[in-house]
Parts: structure tokens; sequence; C-alpha cells
């Protein structure tokens, strides 16, 4: 379907986030650094979560995948970013944009349902304590994780073909750093309608239902941890969540403020920006979360480091 389209475009030219040169060598600097503690971040808790015997629970589980989700949606933008605040044409061609917009909406699609699964097991494991291990086996969690790619993929399945088959006649330049589907939208000579009520019918399914499930759950997780005689019950339990509730703040805040502002207060300056801290900052910042705040993982790290430790010290000559 996208080879048939009827665009006379075989290339977007992405014009990023700022024309200044110093300031782009700047914004380099920043956006590798970022991405490396990203990939660092991920990456361990990846091997912690795996490796570690103590941290193979429901939780964990659904944590290792979010990681793995934050490792890929950084990895689709960033590394593009980066070759583009150095060259000077900054092009990406028409299937490699496709490409791009399809792997970024199917990883944001899928981190979502994860998060609100994720919410789904916290209330499991704080409201029904004693069913948590007969509730979560295994294969409903696997069950759980499969839906949320497929339903991630499939909302990004259905925007990438409607997208691409549009014609693309009036311009080539994409005013953001990435391929982003409403810009993509607004370039097109065709009638966009219909993308327009598939954006709003799928991405809005998959936000709304994400959002008031997330909600749902830690409105009855709330109830349950006021209703808790111990006080040390009650601070047990909320360390549970601190952290869950700490990264769905950040995604969804960020979410709200990028799409639901008033079109009067639509700023591209400002979208760009959100689009920043959604696509680049949080995915650094939801392994730094987990591991500062969750003593399993902050033993887990020890002990890795303790382990690495000791190798190096059994390879370096005395």
């Amino acid at each position: 379907m996208l080879a048939g389209n009827q665009s006379s475009v075989t290339e977007f030219i992405l014009l990023g986030l700022t024309d200044d040169p110093e300031l782009q060598i700047l914004l380099f600097i920043l956006f590798l650094l970022v991405y490396i503690i990203t990939v660092v971040g991920n990456l361990s808790m990846l091997l912690i979560i795996t490796v570690d015997p103590h941290l193979q629970t429901a939780m964990y589980f659904f944590l290792r995948h979010l990681s793995f989700v934050d490792l890929c949606f950084s990895t689709i933008i960033v590394p593009q970013t980066l070759i583009n605040f150095l060259s000077e044409k900054k092009v990406i061609s028409f299937f490699g944009c496709a490409a791009q917009m399809f792997f970024s909406a199917g990883m944001g699609g899928s981190e979502a349902l994860i998060l609100a699964i994720m919410s789904y097991d916290r209330y499991v494991a704080i409201c029904n304590p004693l069913l948590y291990t007969v509730v979560m086996t295994n294969k409903v969690c696997i069950c759980l994780v499969t839906s949320a790619y497929t339903g991630g993929f499939l909302n990004a399945l259905i925007h990438t073909v409607s997208t691409f088959s549009l014609s693309f006649c009036r311009s080539n330049h994409i005013t953001h750093f990435f391929c982003d589907l409403p810009v993509l939208l607004k370039l097109s000579c065709s009638n966009t309608l219909l993308n327009e009520i598939f954006l709003f019918v799928f991405s809005g399914s998959i936000q709304v239902g994400t959002l008031l499930t997330i909600l749902l759950s830690y409105a009855y997780i709330l109830s349950s941890i006021l209703r808790m005689r111990s006080a040390e019950g009650r601070l047990k339990a909320f360390n549970t969540c601190a952290s869950h509730f700490l990264c769905v703040t950040l995604f969804y805040g960020t979410i709200m403020f990028m799409y639901m502002r008033p079109s009067s207060q639509y700023s591209l300056d400002q979208d760009r920006v959100a689009s920043v801290f959604y696509m680049v900052v949080i995915p650094m910042l939801n392994p730094l979360i987990y591991s500062m705040r969750n003593k399993d993982v902050k033993e887990a790290l020890k002990k890795l480091m303790h382990w690495k430790v000791n190798i190096l010290k059994s390879v370096l000559p005395h």
C-alpha cells in the first residue's frame, strides 16, 4: 500500500529543533549524554531483572518490558537526531520516515498499555495480596504483555499505512526532529479527514482507556492503603507504587500537555520541547526512578557491581 501512493515526495527534510550551528553542537552533546544514560540505564535494568532470582515476579517482568520499550523508543529517534545535528542536509527517506513513525508510534502505544498493566498488577498486589500469585501467573503476564505489543503496533500500522498512502505534494520539510503524524498530515494535499478519525478513535482509545485503567486502579489502591491500620504497612504499600506512579505522571502529564491544550495556546516550539521530554528524557528517567526508589533493584544493582569488581580483580594483574 505504501508503494502505491501517488506522492511525488521521495524524501523528507527534518528541520529539527534549531538552525543555529552552535546550538546544534550543544544539543548534540546533550542528546548524546542523555542517550548514553538511557542505554546504560535500561540495559542495566534488563540485565539485573533477568539474572537476579529475587526479581522473578510479575512486577519485575513488566518492568523489564518497560525498560525494553524505553530503550527501543529512544533508539528509534535519538540516533537519527544526532546525525541530523551534524549534517548540513537533514534528510530522511520516504520509507525511512514511514518506518520511524511506525516503530515510534508502536513503542509509544505499547508503553502506555504496559503502564496500565503495571497499575493493574499493583492493584492486585495491594488490594488482593492473597490472590496475587494465583491471578498474576506467568501465562497471564505473557498474555498481557503480548496484548500490549499487539495493540500498540496494530494502532501504529493503521496510522502508518493510512498516512503514507496520502499524496505529499506541498512540501517535504518537516518542522520537527522526527516524523510526527500531525506534522505529516499537514504536509499532505489529500483529504486527511479519515486519518484524523483514525487518530481520534484508535490512539484516543489507547490513551483514554489506559489512563482510566490507571486512575481506577490507583483509586482502589489509595482506598486500600487508607484502610490499613498499620502505619508501617501503609508506608510499605505506598513505596511499592511510588516509582510506577511517578513514571505514569511524567508520561501522561507530557501527553496531556501536548494534545489537550486549547488550539489558541498551541506553539510549535512548545510542542517540540514536549516531544523531546516525551521521547528522549522520559526513557532515561524511568530506569533511574526505579533504581533509586526500589529497594530490591538497588540490592540487585549492588550485587551486580560487586560481581563485576570481583571479575576485574581476578583478571587484572596484582
